[in-house]
C-alpha cells in the first residue's frame, strides 16, 4: 500500500510541476495574444486569405478557422468550428476532409511548451501542414467520395466570427489570459493521471516487457528504448499525456532533444482515443464521417512522421 501511495504522490508532484511552473507562463501569454489577435480580425484575415487557396484540398473556411486555432491555441479549440460546420449545413465530404487534417496538424498546447525543451517550432508547424493538407486530398477526393455527401446549404463557406464588445486591449488580454489559466488547470488531471500510469507500468516490469517486445521497430527507426513510454502513452492518454511523459524524460536525461524531434512527426496531434472522441462528440454528422477522416488522417501521420525520422 505504502508503493502504491508512493507512485500517486510522485506522480502528483511532477505532474503540478509541469503544470505550474511550465505550461501556466506559456499557455496564459499564447492565448492571450491569440485573443487580442482575433478581436483585431488577424484570424478572420488569415483564413479568408488562405480560404481560395485550400479550397481544392477540399477544406472550407471553417476548416482552416479550425487549423488555425488548433496551431494557435489548443487541440480542443476546433471543436466548436466543428460543431458549426455540423450545423449550418457544411458537406460531409469537406466535414472529413477538415476533420482528417486537424488529427494530424500540431496543437499548441503541446507544440508550444515543448519547445523548451528543444523541440524545432518552424519544422513541426510546416511538417504539420504539409501532413494535414495531404490528408485532407486524400479524404476529399478518395475516401469521402460516397454518395449524397456532396450536399451543402449556401451558409456551408461562412466563418466562424469571435466578437468582444465594449472591451479593450487589457480586457482582452485578461480574457486570454485566464482561458489559457483554465486550459492548463483542466489539464493538471489527465497529466497527473498519465504519469502515475506511467509509474505504474514501470513499477509492474510491463513497460520493460513492452520495451523489449518494441525495441526491434523502435531500432529501426532509430529511437531509444525509452520512445515506447511517452508514444504509448500518447495513443491512450493524448499529446497532454504525450507532453508530460516527455518532459519527463527530458528533464531525467533519458530522451534527447533530437529524439524528440524524431517523435513529434507521429505525437504531437489530435489523433488518438482522447482526440477522437472529444471531436466525435462535436455532433451526429461528425461522427458520421469519422471513418473517412481517419483514413486520410493516417496516410497524412504517414508521410509527416516520415518526414521528421528523415530530417533528424
Amino acid at each position: 500500500m505504502e508503493s502504491i501511495i508512493q507512485v500517486i504522490l510522485e506522480a502528483g508532484r511532477t505532474g503540478i510541476d509541469l503544470a505550474l511552473y511550465t505550461l501556466m507562463p506559456i499557455m496564459v501569454v499564447m492565448l492571450a495574444l491569440m485573443k487580442l489577435l482575433d478581436a483585431w480580425g488577424v484570424l478572420m484575415f488569415i483564413t479568408r486569405l488562405l480560404s481560395p487557396i485550400l479550397k481544392p484540398f477540399g477544406i472550407p473556411g471553417l476548416g482552416i478557422f479550425a487549423a488555425v486555432k488548433l496551431l494557435l491555441v489548443s487541440f480542443a479549440a476546433p471543436v466548436a468550428s466543428f460543431a458549426l460546420m455540423a450545423q449550418n449545413g457544411t458537406s460531409r465530404r469537406h466535414i472529413a476532409a477538415s476533420l482528417a487534417m486537424i488529427l494530424v496538424m500540431t496543437q499548441a498546447n503541446v507544440l508550444f511548451p515543448l519547445a523548451v525543451f528543444g523541440l524545432d517550432v518552424a519544422t513541426a508547424l510546416a511538417t504539420s501542414m504539409v501532413g494535414g493538407l495531404i490528408a485532407a486530398a486524400v479524404t476529399y477526393h478518395l475516401f469521402a467520395r460516397k454518395p449524397g455527401w456532396d450536399a451543402e446549404t449556401p451558409s456551408a463557406d461562412s466563418v466562424l466570427s469571435t466578437s468582444h464588445p465594449h472591451k479593450n486591449a487589457i480586457r482582452i488580454l485578461s480574457d486570454g489570459g485566464l482561458e489559457g489559466l483554465k486550459i492548463v488547470v483542466n489539464s493538471i488531471p489527465m497529466l497527473v493521471l498519465a504519469l502515475c500510469f506511467v509509474n505504474v507500468l514501470k513499477a509492474s516490469g510491463a513497460m520493460t516487457l513492452l520495451s523489449g517486445l518494441l525495441a526491434p521497430v523502435m531500432a529501426w527507426l532509430n529511437l531509444p528504448e525509452t520512445a515506447v513510454l511517452p508514444l504509448v502513452t500518447k495513443f491512450i492518454a493524448g499529446g497532454t499525456a504525450f507532453m508530460g511523459v516527455s518532459m519527463d524524460l527530458l528533464q531525467q536525461g533519458s530522451l534527447t532533444a533530437t529524439e524528440l524531434n524524431r517523435m513529434v512527426g507521429f505525437a504531437t496531434n489530435p489523433l488518438d482515443i482522447v482526440g477522437v472522441a472529444i471531436f466525435a462528440s462535436a455532433g451526429p454528422r461528425i461522427g458520421e464521417v469519422m471513418r473517412p477522416a481517419l483514413l486520410g488522417a493516417c496516410c497524412g501521420l504517414l508521410v509527416r512522421g516520415t518526414i521528421h525520422l528523415l530530417m533528424y
